[in-house]
């Protein structure tokens, strides 16, 4: 989806090392830094229109096709909050977009999205936000999981205590 919105902005494919640059950044941040990458003014009416074309494709495909979880995750996620742990979920969407892209995951204690912090990955503040909102104040006691190497660096960044890279998403 990002690929096409952004494509379509500058008249061309997006190579797939370009487009892998955005994965994991906040969803504008992510479409201004392909639209970069490609040549395009770092900021002007291109990014905002990309970036509308994506949102409004991102819904369209969320309504018509839900998100669904990997099997299992729910079920683990149900199982640490059960144990006291709070499970908090990052996005780099837009808070909009983030509850039906997340409906299916079942509750959890937080939900934090790229348009609610300063900064998105690779900043800290999604994750300083996510302690905010469950009460954790030691950074020492967090668990930041992620599939992109920008989650990886939010978690590094902010000085959590455990950063784990999963297998199962956007890179391998």
């Amino acid at each position: 989806l990002v690929g096409g919105g952004v494509a379509e902005g500058v008249g061309g494919p997006v190579p797939e090392d370009v487009l892998e640059m955005g994965k994991g950044r906040g969803a504008h941040d992510g479409v201004a830094g392909l639209l970069g990458a490609l040549g395009a003014p770092a900021d002007g009416p291109d990014i905002e229109k990309a970036y509308a074309d994506f949102t409004q494709r991102l819904a369209t495909a969320y309504r018509d096709q839900p998100p669904t979880p990997l099997p299992g995750v729910p079920e683990v996620i149900a199982e640490l909050r059960a144990r006291g742990v709070k499970v908090a979920v990052q996005t780099g969407l837009t808070a909009d977009l983030a509850e039906p892209a997340l409906a299916a995951l079942g509750p959890v204690d937080a939900v934090v999205a790229s348009d609610e912090v300063a900064a998105s990955r690779p900043a800290p503040y999604l994750v300083f936000r996510c302690m905010e909102r469950t009460g954790v104040r030691d950074v020492a006691d967090v668990l930041v999981a992620g599939d992109t190497p920008n989650d990886l660096a939010a978690g590094t960044n902010a000085g959590a205590g455990h950063v784990v890279g999963v297998l199962s998403g956007a890179f391998d």
